[in-house]
């Protein structure tokens, strides 16, 4: 996992009574059901939330999937676009915990940061912000959906399914890339969600790439926004200084 000249690999353990993993087709209205298991997209989401900059791209390599699976239908009453509310049935799942692991590798789609490539730096703020659990709230998939996080070692403890070789998911949302992330020509210029077959192997769930994905769905035309010191949106080349 070696990206540069540093290993980047951050490792932390999130938690939280509830979490709402939907596909996002499905996020539309009515009845919402979780996925048995995190999707790439909202552990990568997680991260984002303890630290990320545009400099860079996290990538979830796997999630420990440390409880039982345990689902409860809740009665939620929505706000309706035409107003007043309405009654749905969401499913959640319970007492959750995972182990993460991921690292970050450079956004070449943003060569106007290369000044801000600093791979230590950005590792050690990663690592320091897990410590702290997080720059913003945490999030399990949806926002009523609380999340903790904390460091870990991954693969320490006793998991759930630990002693059970192979648990199949079937077809499953992975993620979103998004123009600003993109990686080859189908991808440039828009937003793509991408599908794949997960694979549980004694509780450990290892993620491909989005370019691995199985499925690559466009779904429409995107732009990428500059950022830079001259438009004064972004000040990450200088706000932490030199770290070595």
């Amino acid at each position: 996992m070696k990206n540069t000249k540093f290993d980047n690999i951050v490792e932390f353990q999130v938690t939280g009574d509830y979490a709402l993993f939907s596909d996002p087709i499905m996020r539309v209205g009515g009845e919402k059901c979780s996925y048995q298991v995190p999707t790439y997209e909202a552990l990568k989401g997680i991260l984002h939330s303890v630290y990320w900059k545009p400099t860079l791209i996290w990538f979830i390599d796997a999630v420990r999937v440390m409880n039982p699976i345990q689902m409860e239908v809740k009665g939620i009453r929505p706000i309706k676009y035409s107003g007043g509310n309405d009654l749905s049935y969401y499913t959640y799942l319970k007492k959750c915990c995972y182990q993460v692991r991921a690292y970050f590798e450079w956004n070449e789609n943003r060569p106007e940061l290369a000044g801000d490539r600093n791979e230590n730096k950005h590792h050690q703020i990663a690592r320091r912000m897990i410590e702290k659990g997080g720059r913003r709230d945490v999030f399990l998939g949806t926002r009523e959906c609380q999340g903790y996080v904390e460091p870990c070692a991954f693969g320490e403890g006793k998991g759930a399914y630990d002693d059970i070789p192979q648990l199949a998911f079937g077809l499953m949302y992975h993620g979103i890339t998004y123009a600003d992330e993109s990686y080859d020509e189908n991808t440039e210029g828009k937003m793509t969600a991408n599908f794949w077959y997960p694979v549980m192997e004694n509780g450990i769930i290892r993620f491909p790439k989005p370019q691995e994905c199985t499925l690559h769905k466009p779904l429409h035309p995107m732009t990428i926004k500059p950022f830079g010191e001259a438009k004064e949106n972004f000040s990450g080349l200088k706000e932490f200084g030199e770290v070595t």
